[in-house]
């Protein structure tokens, strides 16, 4: 049995998987986690052969988490779920280590198509993702949107100043210092040619960033 950890901080979709996942043959729940700190503490434990990480895990990017993950478990299976379309978030969760990116919109038997090919050391992308990346556009020459211009750590801060928060609360939910915050805005507001937040979350709300 393919042992799996479902990390989301809504129980409803952490039990709305494990039971689309009970369908699945050789997949068996190994835990739940609604935090990134819950997270790791099972993957320490060792009861885990995979995880299924939400992009957004309490108040922690699930890409950053992706990242924590894979410098203490570098072989660790990941598959990034979201309901985020994939076009905005997929290349750079794949970029950060994730093994594979799936909406939370997806049939049930495509997300057991997913887990069960990440799980047995795969990856898997939709046809379109994987064109984007066969066709390199997925790569640093000229992106088109002013958040493909940033970090992932920019971009963390970014949706958050899009979702309204102050640099101070920035600071608060990412265990950073105020000054490390606006550094990371002015380094922003310089990638994007904004000049204010309240362009910022203008950009956010229209291109579903959320």
């Amino acid at each position: 049995m393919t042992r799996i950890v479902i990390a989301d901080d809504h129980a409803v979709v952490r039990k709305g998987l494990r039971l689309i996942l009970a369908e699945a043959a050789g997949i068996e729940i190994a835990g739940e986690a609604a935090s990134a700190d819950e997270l790791l503490t099972l993957l320490r434990s060792g009861r885990a052969d995979a995880v299924i990480l939400d992009l957004v895990l309490g108040e922690r990017d699930g890409i950053e988490v992706l990242k924590h993950i894979r410098s203490e478990f570098a072989n660790m299976p990941v598959l990034m779920i979201s309901m985020h379309a994939e076009e905005i978030f997929a290349i750079r969760a794949l970029r950060a280590g994730a093994d594979g990116y799936v909406q939370k919109s997806v049939p049930p038997e495509t997300l057991i198509e997913a887990v069960s090919r990440v799980a047995a050391g795969g990856t898997y992308m939709s046809p379109a993702i994987a064109g984007r990346l066969k066709a390199g556009l997925a790569g640093s020459d000229g992106p088109a949107l002013a958040h493909e211009r940033l970090s992932d750590r920019e971009f963390e801060i970014f949706r958050l100043l899009g979702a309204g928060k102050s640099v101070t609360e920035i600071a608060r939910a990412l265990n950073l210092s105020v000054k490390t915050v606006s550094t990371h805005r002015t380094h922003i507001l310089a990638k994007t040619g904004f000049v204010t937040n309240a362009e910022i979350v203008e950009y956010v709300t229209l291109n579903g960033l959320r």
